[in-house]
């Protein structure tokens, strides 16, 4: 268990947080730009005094203010990924990689270097030196370089900020990898909702230096309570989900999920058993007050209205239960004066298939 208490003030902004994160797993510290995520990632790193403040890792005090304790960066055993790879330019890719190797601690135990060169894909990078590499190829670089100095806890400061969409879907499933494979815990900052969906277990939403709420990542993606992430358009419930079924001939691939099922467009990659995550965005689910026929659409699911939020001055977004998982659906004011929408009511849920081309995560 990582616990992070602190207390910073800048020239007219002060952090003030505390929360803990799971010994395991990727926690994202998710909020918009100048929220306090980098601020948390150096003090946890030793990169920067809080004016107060503690952080343990599995009980082991690496800060605290009240007695004293601050324990230098290099002995704190962190590894962290900036959004520049900082990689040293005058040196092969290998030889990058074998520096974080002879700064990992003697006796300690971790990941060798065959094994972070084929899990982060680099042996056709060996050889050639950072200026000749890819902004993506680079980052996988700067990873296996921090993996290899085995670090207790990975430190990760927005890494794909500095890339284009094409490198980003480039690097997520290597860090997907590593997040299963390196069984550490990871500390990630981003603003980028797509990079929690991708990877994150829990989510710690920030704003204004003050934490919002913090728990797991489909727990807060579908509370409608929350403005900073029920007010984006692309807002919605993250569903953890089953490959059912391929249904070939029809173009389809079925998906369960607790309490229903969704039939989305065929993704051939995918085995029957796999587990994925989809984002199903509030702005594609519409509600009806009878099961309809005679429709395109493939998901109709019986559910009922657990609360209706103001989400701005024309919309609302409902919340929606299917069994014991909850939905989002953003729907106007005027629709639900219009159908009579209140909390309790049993009510249909609609949803195109195609609402799901962007959406499945691994």
């Amino acid at each position: 268990m990582l616990d992070v208490a602190l207390l910073h003030q800048y020239p007219g902004f002060t952090l003030d947080v505390a929360f803990t994160a799971p010994g395991t797993g990727v926690t994202a510290l998710f909020g918009p730009s100048g929220c306090g995520k980098s601020t948390i990632l150096a003090a946890v790193a030793g990169l920067l005094r809080p004016a107060a403040g503690r952080v343990a890792l599995h009980d082991d005090v690496m800060l605290d203010t009240t007695s004293g304790i601050a324990v230098a960066p290099e002995r704190r055993r962190c590894g962290v990924v900036f959004q520049d790879s900082r990689l040293f330019p005058h040196l092969s890719v290998e030889a990058n990689l074998r520096y974080g190797l002879r700064r990992a601690p003697h006796g300690v135990s971790g990941p060798t270097f065959a094994e972070v060169v084929g899990l982060l894909g680099l042996e056709a990078l060996l050889g050639r030196r950072p200026l000749g590499l890819s902004g993506g190829e680079r980052q996988r670089v700067a990873l296996g370089r921090a993996l290899l100095a085995r670090p207790r806890l990975l430190l990760m400061d927005e890494p794909l900020a500095a890339l284009d969409a094409a490198r980003r879907v480039e690097v997520l499933p290597f860090l997907a990898r590593l997040r299963d494979a390196a069984g550490l815990p990871v500390l990630y900052v981003t603003h980028a909702l797509e990079e929690v969906d991708a990877l994150a277990d829990h989510l710690v939403l920030l704003e204004a230096g003050q934490v919002l709420a913090a728990g797991t990542v489909e727990a807060l993606a579908a509370r409608a309570d929350l403005p900073a992430l029920a007010r984006r358009r692309d807002a919605g419930a993250l569903l953890g989900c089953t490959v059912l079924a391929q249904e070939a001939t029809r173009g389809l691939t079925r998906l369960g999920f607790p309490g229903g099922e969704l039939l989305v467009p065929r993704r051939p990659g995918l085995a029957v058993g796999e587990q994925l995550r989809v984002r199903l965005r509030a702005r594609d689910v519409a509600v009806a007050l009878e099961a309809p026929r005679g429709i395109s659409m493939h998901n109709i699911m019986a559910c009922r209205i657990e609360e209706i939020v103001p989400a701005g001055e024309a919309e609302v977004l409902l919340r929606l239960q299917v069994g014991p998982t909850p939905l989002l659906s953003r729907v106007t004011r005027d629709s639900v004066g219009r159908l009579g929408l209140a909390p309790g009511l049993e009510v249909f849920a609609l949803v195109k298939s195609i609402a799901f081309d962007h959406a499945a995560v691994a």
